[in-house]
């Protein structure tokens, strides 16, 4: 088991390999089956999926926030290189990809639930998760389109000059900020309409 936990390719394979005994056993303990011709089955997987990626993008948005920000200030010069070169990429690429698939997956599932363009126009009915989804489109906006470039620039992965670079911190830091915020009601628009909306 050990061997499996050193890796986390094999721990990711192995958490698969455990949800699909765990959906056996139920199957064979309920006698129900899986439809794959049926909407609501691809409609539960890519729920799952964007599940999976919402907490990535929010859990890596609120380590960035609550983590490693505070932090920085408290590690020694000499150290620093070891989050702005080896984890700040690592994360940044992690966080970028989560949200771009939690927006595809979340468009899937509303696609396949018959809302998209209802939520997006803010129907009534389905207006509750329709603010939550303008919300997340903005978090992702600013994700790729602020916060990316100007983390590049921060991190020297675009060489910049040093007022610029200070500069492109600062709106990177001040934008990843807004998103923390946008999170707060964004996250609730889309428990409450699962829970009968506001």
């Amino acid at each position: 088991m050990s061997s499996i936990l050193q890796s986390l390719q094999k721990t990711i394979v192995a958490g698969v390999v455990l949800l699909l005994v765990i959906l056996a056993v139920v199957a064979s303990v309920t006698g129900s089956a899986v439809n794959l011709s049926s909407t609501e089955w691809w409609r539960f997987l890519f729920r799952y999926f964007h599940v999976l990626a919402g907490v990535m993008w929010i859990g890596l948005l609120w380590y960035f926030n609550f983590v490693q920000t505070p932090s920085m200030p408290k590690i020694p010069d000499a150290e620093k290189p070891a989050v702005s070169k080896v984890i700040a990429p690592t994360a940044l690429f992690w966080f970028r990809h989560a949200a771009l698939w939690t927006v595809i997956t979340g468009a899937i599932v509303a696609a396949l639930g018959g809302y998209l363009v209802p939520a997006l126009t803010l129907t009534q009915g389905v207006h509750t998760i329709g603010i939550g989804m303008w919300l997340a489109l903005v978090m992702a906006y600013n994700v790729w389109f602020i916060i990316w470039p100007n983390q590049k620039k921060a991190l020297g992965i675009v060489v910049v000059e040093a007022d610029e670079k200070a500069k492109a911190a600062k709106t990177a830091g001040m934008t990843s900020r807004i998103n923390t915020l946008l999170s707060v009601p964004m996250l609730f628009c889309m428990v409450a309409q699962q829970n009968g909306g506001l």
